[in-house]
């Protein structure tokens, strides 16, 4: 179909975007109209004189850039939440014209010289710091794009880069479409005893919905996790357990007795290919073209940094799982406690140890007193103000919130998308709309998407969160603020441009110890039938939980991390092994709670696979280093000020880290605020484990 360009609202950047009027039929003419644009650009860019001035030559790329970025922003936003058929085929079509542009672009030889010759030049010096270091970044990148590779070699890095777009997004498409597959209806109510009666509506308004009688269990988070935390069926447990460890796999399924969603055999040709892409730019392994733009130097660092928390968590982690294997055969009757058991046994022990549960809890966590209280702690820690607004969306649930100062200056805006569906991707994560930037118009005001994976409202009561998922919400508006937070006024270092990925979960794992805070949490609780406020007896029961298991939790992410960081290093991919014998090795060191053999998690971890975290899955602990170290300022601060809502360190904390985005390497940034080098210290105990 054909699309006038002028109706077209995915050309349209005058302001946020249109929505409402969005069709999958706009998106080949943008892109193609807005890819021409780009490489008119750059032969502008590459036509200028030398040594090339940053308005005549980096600046036009920047826009050119910018507008493309935008506008299949847009689209990739949209094929994560509204997932359709019409959809995913543009979406798909469209993808391989990116990868081919931006490969293309990694590989101009005339681009690279230009800015060799611009940081070489009398006016490198007088440049700004920002764009001094995105000189720097471009310089790098343009050497991990394939920019000094002979034509032959530059040829095939294009099309490995162009199979890797392909594979990772039908890997995507895979889990998503595997998880939509499996649907459970159960019509005893006795198999359900013990699922909380939200859940139980939810899934009885989905089993309506279907035209079906009783109850509906999915694959989806706020449907799978119930069943595993609190159904006392356990044939039931390890029924839907099963079901969502073999997601994506070559185990047939109800409607795909042939495994045509398995991913397997995408995982081999992903290793292959990333290796195969390594060896063309000159490196020995995937992992250290990945670490080239982190802070962490070399594969082995980070497997010592991993290896030296694993035997500080270790001890904690075999007396978490001693305690659960004797609870459940002296309270609970399992003598042979498997996988399907673990999460609904961590609660019962949880409540006998405790005095309270998760669902307790849950009552207590209405959304709109949730947000009402992330909104004051952003207002206290900032001196900002945040309030609900008018803009397009793609689905009805979603809100929209403008971010101003005291002044009632706009600050950046954020899109939050929260309640889980079959069209949406699970998991939660922020991601760009509008980056900060200054043009000839002025400044920008950056925008943000916040997205998450929660139930919905249900029989006419608002959505009720978990302690878990509010920690979610936190940890999002923590990459949120650091995207909206920013200062920095070019477009390449802006927000979370340019900062390192090891570095960018510091300011999310940073807000989720607020979470944790009686100040923070006595102001954004309403029991949902009552109104009353969480009790502070039960809000210290939740304290003294805080680190249940954590030393099984942290196990559970070095083994990840370490499977990761070795899949991408020392892994063959042409070998004899499969990515599920080299996680089994793993396990067989790092890990306490050994999985069945039928577990196929590596099929269904889209952060390496589909997500940016392919040898980086480290930086969530990494980072944590960071951020609980940055948080020890305000527990430090908290005797003197009366408690660590401070706003002084707040807006340290906003200027040296936030405020800074990638505009200087993240350790000076820590540096500044801290006023020293970062220590494990804090982190440990942080986890009970000092």
């Amino acid at each position: 179909m054909n699309t006038p360009m002028g109706n077209n609202p995915l050309l349209d950047f005058s302001g946020l975007p249109r929505f409402a009027e969005f069709k999958p039929e706009f998106v080949t003419p943008a892109i193609d109209q807005l890819l021409s644009d780009a490489r008119a650009a750059v032969e502008q860019a590459v036509a200028v004189g030398t040594p090339a001035e940053w308005a005549a030559f980096v600046a036009p790329l920047d826009d050119a850039n910018e507008k493309l970025g935008r506008a299949w922003g847009q689209v990739s936003h949209l094929h994560s939440v509204m997932d359709s058929p019409a959809l995913r085929e543009v979406y798909n079509v469209n993808l391989q014209k990116i990868t081919v542009y931006y490969a293309e672009l990694g590989q101009n030889e005339a681009l690279f010289t230009k800015f060799k010759a611009l940081k070489a030049g009398a006016g490198f010096a007088a440049l700004s710091d920002a764009r001094r270091k995105i000189v720097d970044n471009e310089l790098r990148d343009f050497r991990l794009g394939g920019a000094e590779l002979p034509a032959d070699k530059k040829a095939r890095f294009m099309q490995v880069q162009e199979a890797l777009a392909q594979l990772s997004a039908k890997f995507e498409e895979n889990l998503l479409d595997a998880t939509n597959d499996f649907a459970l209806y159960v019509d005893d109510a006795a198999r359900l005893a013990g699922v909380p009666d939200d859940v139980l509506s939810m899934m009885k308004t989905a089993a309506e919905a279907d035209g079906k009688t009783g109850w509906k269990i999915t694959l989806h988070m706020p449907s799978y996790l119930p069943v595993m935390q609190y159904a006392g069926d356990r044939a039931l447990r390890e029924q839907v357990y099963r079901a969502y460890v073999t997601r994506a796999s070559e185990f047939p399924t109800a409607t795909s007795p042939e495994g045509k969603w398995d991913n397997t055999p995408l995982i081999a040709s992903i290793l292959k290919l990333r290796r195969e892409a390594a060896e063309l730019l000159g490196f020995a392994s995937y992992a250290q073209v990945s670490l080239a733009a982190k802070m962490a130097d070399t594969p082995s660092d980070v497997l010592k940094f991993l290896d030296e928390l694993a035997v500080r968590a270790r001890p904690y982690a075999e007396k978490d799982y001693a305690e659960l294997k004797a609870f459940a055969r002296d309270e609970l009757g399992l003598t042979d406690l498997q996988a399907w058991d673990t999460t609904y046994v961590s609660e019962k022990l949880s409540v006998a140890r405790y005095s309270f549960s998760d669902q307790e809890v849950k009552q207590y966590f209405p959304e709109p007193r949730v947000l009402a209280g992330l909104f004051r702690l952003i207002e206290t820690l900032y001196g900002l103000h945040v309030r609900e607004d008018q803009a397009p969306v793609w689905h009805p649930d979603v809100k929209f919130y403008t971010l101003t100062d005291h002044a009632g200056q706009r600050v950046g805006q954020f899109y939050l998308d929260l309640y889980a569906r079959a069209s949406k991707r699970g998991g939660a994560w922020m991601d760009d709309v509008i980056t900060r930037r200054r043009t000839a118009d002025g400044i920008q005001t950056p925008v943000a998407y916040l997205n998450c994976n929660f139930s919905g409202p249900v029989g006419g009561k608002p959505a009720l969160f978990t302690h878990d998922e509010v920690i979610t919400l936190f940890h999002e508006t923590g990459h949120g603020l650091h995207h909206l937070l920013t200062r920095i006024e070019e477009l390449g270092v802006s927000g979370i441009n340019g900062v390192e990925w090891d570095a960018v979960e510091l300011p999310s794992q940073f807000m989720e110890n607020f979470c944790w805070e009686w100040d923070v949490l006595k102001h954004m609780t309403a029991h949902v039938d009552t109104g009353a406020p969480l009790p502070r007896e039960l809000f210290d029961r939740m304290l003294a939980a805080k680190n249940f298991q954590s030393g099984l939790q942290t196990l559970r992410q070095i083994e990840f991390a370490s499977f990761d960081m070795h899949l991408h290093d020392d892994f063959d991919p042409s070998g004899p092994r499969t990515a599920l014998d080299l996680i089994d090795d793993i396990r067989k060191q790092v890990a306490v709670v050994i999985p069945p053999a039928y577990n196929r998690f590596p099929n269904n971890f889209s952060h390496i696979f589909a997500g940016g975290y392919a040898a980086g899955y480290y930086s969530y602990k990494w980072a944590e280093v960071l951020s609980a170290d940055a948080y020890a300022l305000f527990e430090d601060e908290a005797e003197g000020y009366g408690g660590v809502l401070n706003p002084e360190v707040g807006h340290r904390f906003w200027s040296e880290i936030l405020a800074q985005g990638g505009a200087r390497p993240a350790l000076e940034s820590f540096k500044a605020f801290r006023g020293r080098e970062p220590t494990l210290d804090a982190l440990l105990r942080h986890n009970g484990m000092a």
